[in-house]
């Protein structure tokens, strides 16, 4: 009898790699769905009991889904598949009712792992359980480049996200990744940036690597450098004396994770130039100054995160010049065809 399994991601490219990730020998029936809503509306029509969730989607995100599924008791086992790896994330949806998490990128082998534990598959007798399954309806389709770029950085921004979150004990609320092709011009109005009436510091590294390069800038409010300072544990003579050092430190930590992340997905390596410090105490537009730069045209991926119950937001943003979009966009062709699990 086929088992009904409900895909629930709002990346297209995360949901081709986990249908391509199933056991070949799973029978089973898929229907995809891109956000919260859509699984809901999904589960309570019975096109599956099985769903694989996502976490971070726009509108009702997995926490959402997990809190609906266990309030309207709806007949679903949830696994959560996400690129949010930070402990506190595993132990929440553990809590709010999922049977367990699986991490971004995913692993057949692990799944079929844990579908076995589960109950919920037995492998045949004549085929390797982590033989990829065959192409399913709806998953076959070519993937935006786009798309798969703001996947990996998803991927990415997790693992540096769970850095950070162990390094200082925090939770982070992290975002779905923004990417746009603009001119430079354009930069500051298509930041998600609310509060622009602040005084905003900045640092920028640079990046290089396989024909790919740009710069990393993270913004930070300076309202709460001081708060930065105390998780960082720095002394507060220090902090005071000169509130560039947490920053400094900050933007090491987080874009030497993300490029890293980032890298490994494509099997590249990146170079990072030590972090210069852009400006201090100054309006997001005087920071985002684009004469700094000779490009006619950016690649931006922009990554908004958010330190829960401190109320410490800072934006990080990879910012790739206009030659190096071809040789981005061959690797992520590539990423976007290769079957999970399997490397060059």
């Amino acid at each position: 009898m086929s088992t009904g399994v409900i895909i629930c991601d709002d990346s297209s490219m995360a949901r081709k790699q986990m249908a391509r990730a199933l056991p070949a020998d799973w029978d089973t029936t898929l229907t995809f769905v891109e956000d919260g809503d859509a699984c809901l509306e999904a589960i309570r029509d019975g096109r599956g009991s099985v769903v694989f969730l996502d976490l971070n989607m726009p509108g009702s995100d997995g926490y959402t889904v997990l809190e609906q599924v266990h309030r309207e008791e709806l007949p679903a086992l949830v696994l959560v598949v996400s690129g949010d790896i930070q402990p506190e994330a595993y132990r929440r949806v553990l809590r709010l009712g999922a049977l367990n998490f699986i991490r971004k990128p995913i692993d057949p082998q692990v799944l079929a792992q844990t579908l076995k534990a589960y109950g919920l598959y037995s492998p045949s007798e004549h085929q390797p359980e982590v033989e990829p399954a065959p192409a399913a309806a709806g998953s076959d389709q070519e993937v935006p480049w786009q798309d798969a770029l703001q996947e990996i950085a998803n991927i990415a921004m997790g693992q540096a996200g769970d850095l950070l979150a162990r390094l200082l004990n925090v939770f982070i609320r992290l975002p779905v990744p923004r990417v746009n092709t603009l001119a430079v011009s354009e930069l500051r109005m298509a930041l998600n940036i609310t509060d622009s009436t602040s005084s905003w510091s900045g640092v920028c590294q640079g990046f290089n690597g396989a024909g790919i390069a740009g710069e990393a800038l993270l913004l930070f409010n300076n309202a709460r450098v001081e708060t930065l300072s105390q998780l960082l544990g720095e002394p507060e003579e220090a902090s005071t004396r000169n509130n560039t050092e947490p920053l400094m430190d900050l933007s090491s930590i987080m874009v030497g994770a993300f490029l890293r992340g980032f890298g490994q997905q494509m099997d590249r390596q990146f170079g990072l130039s030590h972090p210069v410090v852009l400006g201090t105490h100054l309006d997001i537009s005087d920071l985002l100054d684009g004469s700094q730069y000779t490009w006619q045209q950016i690649l931006a991926i922009e990554l908004t995160y958010t330190i829960e119950s401190h109320d410490i937001e800072c934006d990080l943003l990879l910012l790739f010049s206009e030659e190096s979009i071809p040789p981005l966009r061959e690797a992520l062709s590539w990423l976007s065809d290769a079957t999970p699990g399997v490397s060059a």
